[in-house]
């Protein structure tokens, strides 16, 4: 497993990084995002989206549970926060977005329904901006991560 640290003093710089991430993304893959309220999982979501070409405005899927957007890869952006257990994440339909970018936010809440490869992210707050944990799982995902970093 491959695994990279870094400080983003802004929202810009949380933002940009999942922008590089996105341009980066060539097939379908899940993005596990875990921290706190306000660590920047959205704002990252937001970057994601603009690198794999999201004509629309990325948003928090809160209470929605669920958003999801066109680009060169279906974009499935979930939130787990109000969800009991990972049984309601499959129950969204999770399983059946293999053809895109899963982005789930929240991910500790269900972390049974996760696949094997994946890249996680963990997000904290800084005295000042947000560090990003990235932690590759499977050989395609390090190779990502490499080229990221």
């Amino acid at each position: 497993m491959a695994a990279k640290t870094i400080d983003c003093l802004t929202a810009d710089d949380t933002e940009a990084l999942g922008e590089r991430l996105g341009r980066l993304i060539d097939r379908p893959m899940t993005l596990a995002c875990y921290g706190d309220l306000g660590a920047g999982k959205t704002t990252f979501a937001r970057g994601i989206g603009r690198g794999l070409e999201v004509s629309q405005s990325v948003t928090s899927p809160t209470f929605v549970l669920q958003h999801i957007y066109q680009g060169r890869l279906p974009v499935y952006h979930f939130d787990a926060y109000r969800l009991d257990s990972a049984r309601d994440l499959l129950e969204l339909g999770l399983e059946e977005c293999d053809d895109g970018v899963v982005l789930l936010e929240w991910s500790e809440r269900v972390l049974e329904a996760l696949p094997p490869e994946r890249l996680e992210l963990r997000f904290s707050l800084l005295e000042e901006g947000r560090r990003v944990s990235l932690s590759a799982i499977g050989p395609e995902l390090e190779r990502l991560l490499e080229a990221l970093c």
